[in-house]
């Protein structure tokens, strides 16, 4: 099965069952704090499978399986292990995005982070940096990929620093970071490819 669908359908059903079960919840969120002090390191992965409310989980299993198919799909002229790479992919940005939580919030008892926004900021950014002038859609407003990236990045940075709005910003800065940044890892001539796509639109 293509990893991004399995995905998509697992975190679907944790999430779906976490909904009901608090107690699950409380077992797979992130807490620095536990993470840090009590070494419940498994805390960095399981936070990505469970989401605050029905609006958060569905724009990040939409924006995973849409945007990862297609990401598989890049990941096969770099590498005759697409699917592993995906994971690696996928997963990395879970874990980057987790980390300035665990620096910034380590000492902070009370602080909670859920959802799959570093791993699914991953999952987006490798697919604009295989297809720049792709068209996203911003509210139902048609924006070329690279020209969202640079905005997203902007915002999730001014909005990290402001703060006050219970999302985490970092978290989706830091995780497209690492997508936009992961092919490269695979195949450092990958960046022809992006500067190929993105001195030559295709619109």
């Amino acid at each position: 099965m293509n990893p991004a669908t399995l995905i998509t359908i697992i975190t679907a059903g944790v999430s779906l069952f976490a909904f009901q079960n608090r107690e699950l919840m409380n077992r797979l969120i992130l807490s620095p704090y536990l993470v840090v002090y009590k070494k419940q390191w498994y805390r960095v992965i399981t936070h990505a499978f469970i989401h605050a409310n029905w609006a958060h989980l569905l724009f990040n299993l939409i924006a995973l399986w849409s945007f990862g198919i297609a990401v598989v799909r890049y990941f096969s002229f770099l590498s005759s292990a697409p699917y592993v790479q995906f994971y690696i992919l996928y997963f990395g940005g879970v874990i980057v995005a987790a980390i300035p939580d665990l620096i910034k919030q380590k000492n902070n008892y009370s602080y909670l982070s859920l959802g799959a926004s570093g791993g699914v900021s991953a999952v987006i950014f490798s697919a604009i940096f295989f297809n720049p002038w792709s068209t996203i859609l911003i509210f139902f407003i048609p924006c070329p990929g690279i020209i969202f990236g640079v905005l997203y990045l902007w915002y999730s940075n001014y909005m990290s620093r402001k703060g006050g709005d219970n999302i985490n910003h970092d978290a989706h800065f830091y995780g497209a970071v690492f997508g936009f940044l992961y092919p490269l890892l695979i195949d450092p001539s990958a960046i022809s490819i992006f500067i190929d796509r993105l001195t030559h639109p295709s619109f």
